[in-house]
């Protein structure tokens, strides 16, 4: 007789493929005004969440049930963390790509400074001068509004990550000493920092749209929302997963030895800081 599997192969990833899907058509429409652009990110958004939750719920049972112990099953959690926060970086990488090319090749060509060969400057904008923040497309007029000061709220959020970056570091150390409940206290603390970043990150976005710094406000506007509200979305995307570990630390999931999906949290959290770290200085700073 041949083997039959003790679960039935799973449908989760063909429907979280599915959402992601509907979720970026959504994007796409609304970036670009279209009639059935938001609901269909919010369609998208919810459909994604809920397919991520029924995900992570049948590893956390599995893991305490009948894959409890399991090396294979321990080895490839590792491996798909590795794997997932490496498709993050790359994410992020892209990003910091455009900002690179911009900055160092785009805007010197189309003032003349380099490429002149190219004769881009003379025959689209013979006037343009490079300079950075490029607040304004080079064929408006000089606009007032003014970039982000890195010494406010951006510093300060600075500041809340790297602790928070050591409130969970501290988290991690007392539960390797099967000190729970001082575990979850630190745990705590590291939520809240996450959430104090997130309010402020909200008010400096809602003082500059007053400002008149918007996603069109030239290059400049456009590289400092998408890039600085990705990286929000991974804080508060962060700042969800600590929630959960938080309460299966008082469910009894976690002991000194078995506790690797705290370990994980901890990983994106990490990664989290340190390109919030590159955001702040390439983004605002330089």
């Amino acid at each position: 007789m041949s083997h039959q599997p003790a679960t039935p192969p799973s449908y989760l990833p063909i429907l979280a493929s599915v959402s992601m899907l509907i979720f970026a058509i959504g994007s796409v429409g609304w970036v670009q005004g279209k009639g059935y652009g938001l609901v269909t990110l919010i369609l998208g958004v919810c459909a994604l969440i809920l397919v991520c939750a029924q995900w992570f719920y049948r590893v956390v049972i599995d893991g305490q049930t009948f894959l409890a112990n399991n090396a294979v099953f321990d080895r490839s959690l590792r491996i798909g963390v590795m794997w997932f926060i490496f498709t993050e970086l790359m994410f992020f990488v892209g990003l910091f790509g455009v900002l690179f090319y911009i900055r160092v090749w785009a805007l010197p060509v189309l003032s003349g400074q380099v490429g002149s060969k190219l004769m881009t400057h003379v025959l689209l904008w013979p006037d343009f001068i490079s300079n950075w923040p490029l607040l304004q497309t080079p064929d408006q007029s000089l606009s007032q509004i003014e970039a982000i000061e890195p010494m406010g709220i951006p510093l300060l959020n600075t500041l809340i990550l790297l602790l928070s970056g050591l409130t969970i570091t501290i988290s991690h150390f007392m539960v390797l000493k099967s000190q729970l409940k001082k575990s979850a206290l630190w745990l705590a603390i590291t939520i809240f920092l996450g959430g104090s970043f997130l309010g402020l990150q909200l008010y400096e976005y809602v003082h500059a749209v007053s400002g008149g710094l918007k996603l069109g406000s030239g290059i400049y506007g456009s590289i400092f929302y998408l890039m600085t509200g990705f990286h929000g979305l991974h804080v508060f995307i962060g700042t969800l997963v600590l929630m959960v570990m938080w309460c299966r630390m008082f469910l009894g999931h976690f002991s000194a030895k078995e506790h690797f999906g705290f370990e994980a949290a901890i990983w994106y959290w990490h990664f989290v800081d340190v390109v919030w770290l590159m955001l702040f200085v390439f983004v605002y700073w330089i």
